[in-house]
């Protein structure tokens, strides 16, 4: 039989003409093997045929009820707890809503388990893949295939180099670590070396293992795109000689990454207060499976997408990773279509009056909790870095206040406010009790 093979950035597909017609149809969702569909379950044993078949049948009905799942980077990646975080916040809250996340394995994997693979209904996609698969498409009208919900967050490019390795040139011809063959960090570390013109002798450990041969000086980096602060690099002690390096800004680079940069308050063991380390960052988009509107799976995805946008401030509370506060729910992906029941969502919010007011609710004793359209939370942020300005002592420690010491503060950025009159940053939309909640946001 006549075979075709295709190819785009390491993403290889060995298929039939048959195959690759097939390909061009959206997976059924009621058809028999079809992803989420349900079938018969299998014969009982004979010992159990007597007693209880319908209850059997009905517990697999109910447990795939509401099951959408949910693939992401590995477990040698950061997007799996990021994953399981979101599915502890969302089980259960509409319609048995159940998330059942899925460690992939790599972020081209991923793309292909998202279309492809049963059981697989979204995932966490980094925009240097997606705008991979835009120039190199696996098989034809691949966007048609996926579709985004929103852009989620930033995940920074950490550089971690063994002691006497001062620049990302001194890398090269020198083992460098770019982590697991195929995942995000792969990926991103390629297509930044070779923009610097920089070919260090690439190594694919797992990041832990990496970890530990940096240590023993058996390579000279290591490579991890991960939300900063990442857990591995918070735990290594300053005696142990290892330093983050900057990245060089490129016209190259700046049009799949921004600048950002890590600090003393994301690291304050490994870097100095005074002295940031300038690097990259990619963002992280929530994608889904492009199911045919009206079906079974098609409806699960839409409950979710409801019950993460209604939830989410749950998930911007001090207790879940800081990422989740960067969330800008309407930002567009380029080149991609957004996922239906989201379009519809972020307009039923713009046509409301949460789009034109702050959403209070409770965060903690003590504490309310702001959601700002991005409009206004730049606006406010604006105003807190002219205040911190006049404070910079006191707000790089404010994490450490206590209560008593932080509303005070929290009090005199109101004061602060109060006296402004300089209408390009005038919120006179907000009210106090807002501002002081969106400070203490700030500061945590």
């Amino acid at each position: 039989m006549r075979r075709s093979i295709l190819l785009a950035g390491g993403l290889v597909f060995l298929a039939s003409h048959s195959v690759v017609a097939e390909i061009a149809q959206p997976r059924s969702s009621s058809s028999e093997g079809a992803p989420g569909a349900v079938t018969s379950p299998a014969p009982a044993p004979e010992h159990v045929k007597t007693t209880a078949p319908r209850s059997l049948r009905e517990m697999r009905e109910r447990v795939n009820s509401g099951l959408v799942g949910f693939i992401s980077e590995g477990m040698d990646g950061s997007g799996l707890a990021e994953a399981t975080e979101l599915a502890a916040s969302l089980d259960g809250v509409r319609d048995h809503l159940r998330i059942l996340p899925i460690a992939g394995k790599g972020a081209l994997q991923n793309v292909t388990d998202i279309v492809f693979a049963r059981g697989i209904d979204i995932g966490i996609i980094q925009s240097d893949v997606l705008a991979a698969l835009k120039r190199n498409p696996p098989f034809p009208h691949v966007e048609s295939f996926l579709q985004y919900i929103t852009r989620l967050y930033d995940e920074e490019v950490h550089i971690l180099a063994a002691k006497g390795v001062n620049s990302t040139e001194d890398l090269a011809s020198k083992k460098v670590n770019f982590g697991l063959s195929g995942s995000g960090t792969d990926m991103t570390a390629s297509v930044i070396f070779e923009r610097l013109g920089i070919h260090p002798d690439v190594t694919n450990f797992s990041q832990s293992v990496a970890l530990e041969k940096l240590r023993r000086g058996e390579i000279a980096a290591m490579v991890y795109v991960a939300g900063k602060p990442s857990r591995p690099f918070r735990e290594i002690r300053p005696d142990e000689g290892l330093h983050f390096l900057p990245v060089a800004p490129t016209t190259d680079l700046s049009e799949s990454y921004t600048r950002t940069g890590l600090t003393a308050e994301d690291y304050p063991e490994l870097i100095d207060a005074e002295s940031p380390v300038a690097t990259l960052a990619v963002s992280c988009v929530l994608v889904a499976y492009n199911w045919p509107t009206g079906t079974e799976r098609y409806r699960r995805v839409a409950h979710f997408v409801q019950a993460f946008f209604d939830r989410l401030r749950d998930l911007q509370t001090p207790e879940h990773h800081p990422k989740w506060r960067d969330i800008d729910i309407p930002a567009a992906v380029p080149g991609w279509t957004r996922f239906a029941p989201a379009e519809q969502w972020i307009r039923k919010a713009g046509s409301g009056e949460s789009s034109r007011h702050a959403k209070v609710r409770e965060a903690a004793p003590g504490v309310t909790r702001v959601v700002l359209d991005s409009q206004m939370r730049d606006t406010l942020f604006r105003e807190f870095v002219e205040y911190q300005k006049q404070q910079a002592p006191v707000i790089r420690s404010a994490a450490q206040l206590n209560p008593q010491q932080r509303e005070l503060l929290i009090r005199d950025f109101v004061q602060y406010l109060k006296g402004q009159t300089n209408p390009t940053i005038s919120v006179g939309s907000v009210d106090q009790r807002q501002r002081a909640a969106l400070f203490a946001q700030f500061v945590q």
